[in-house]
């Protein structure tokens, strides 16, 4: 059987930070209207039997700020890139001249806008769910360090006290970040 050790706050504190700092990606991925490569990173291809991102199937880059470029390295993957961008859900539809995709970037309508605010509402949620399971392992190795008698009750519950101070803490800056991209998508 394994021991159970004395659980460590920072080691929670670390895994809720990278919940926040992957929401942050994810709303890098969320257009606001100009042209950034980042519009494509969370954009996985199939390729060579498996999920590949696009920056690792060909060079992504902003010729111009309303347009992106992506020049596909194996011409075979061409296809599979444009029908990736456009099932993606970001309202794009690319141009294939051989082996480059062109990209041009709409400006965004205010249904539009409001669909972006709804996508960057799921990402925060899916943050929000992350952080409390991070709470929920906490509070589940907790018991059981109280249980194999290596901390106290009277500990246990003071560590529980902080790790929902972490977690409050920690959603807070999710809805603040999310506050924050509602704000840059809504603004015309």
């Amino acid at each position: 059987m394994a021991t159970v050790e004395k659980p460590v706050l920072s080691k929670y504190r670390d895994r809720m930070d990278k919940a926040v700092s992957a929401l942050k990606e994810e709303f890098a991925s969320l257009r606001t209207g100009r042209a950034s490569a980042s519009l494509l990173d969370q954009i996985t291809v199939e390729a060579y039997g498996s999920a590949m991102p696009i920056n690792q199937v060909g060079a992504v880059s902003v010729p111009e700020p309303r347009m992106i470029s992506v020049s596909v390295w194996d011409k075979a993957l061409v296809i599979s890139v444009e029908k990736a961008i456009r099932s993606a859900g970001l309202g794009l539809n690319p141009v294939t001249d051989g082996q480059n995709l062109r990209i041009p970037i709409p400006p965004l309508t205010e249904e539009r806008r409001k669909d972006l605010v709804k996508v960057a509402g799921k990402y925060a949620e899916q943050q929000r769910i992350a952080v409390r399971n991070v709470r929920r392992d906490a509070n589940e190795d907790l018991r059981a360090a109280e249980k194999a008698h290596v901390i106290s009750q009277d500990e246990e519950k003071r560590l529980e006290s902080e790790i929902q101070k972490l977690t409050d803490e920690a959603i807070k800056r999710v809805d603040e970040a999310l506050k924050t991209k509602e704000q840059e998508i809504m603004h015309v």
